[in-house]
């Protein structure tokens, strides 16, 4: 079940980034690149945060934690890079 909560957080995440940056990307296309990567990187920390909670607290294994981590990160991490990459 928290796997399915953080995986609906960083979707929300990145669909309320969208909507924040949308009135911005006209008169400074920067942000456009720039703002991605920031927020891919405070995700990322979410993300490492609650792996190493997971090994430590709730002792599941680094390798099953590991793949939860790629589960939740990658889905919001190519919602915020699939407009830059095309």
């Amino acid at each position: 079940m928290r796997t399915f909560l953080f995986l609906l957080a960083g979707v929300f995440t990145c669909a309320v980034y969208r909507f924040l940056i949308s009135p911005f990307i006209q008169p400074y296309p920067m942000l456009f690149r720039l703002v991605p990567f920031t927020l891919a990187i405070f995700w990322f920390g979410i993300v490492l945060t609650n792996m190493i909670i997971g090994i430590t607290r709730a002792g599941y294994g680094a390798g099953e934690e590991i793949i939860i981590a790629l589960v939740i990160f990658l889905p919001s991490a190519l919602l915020l890079f699939w407009p830059a990459l095309k």
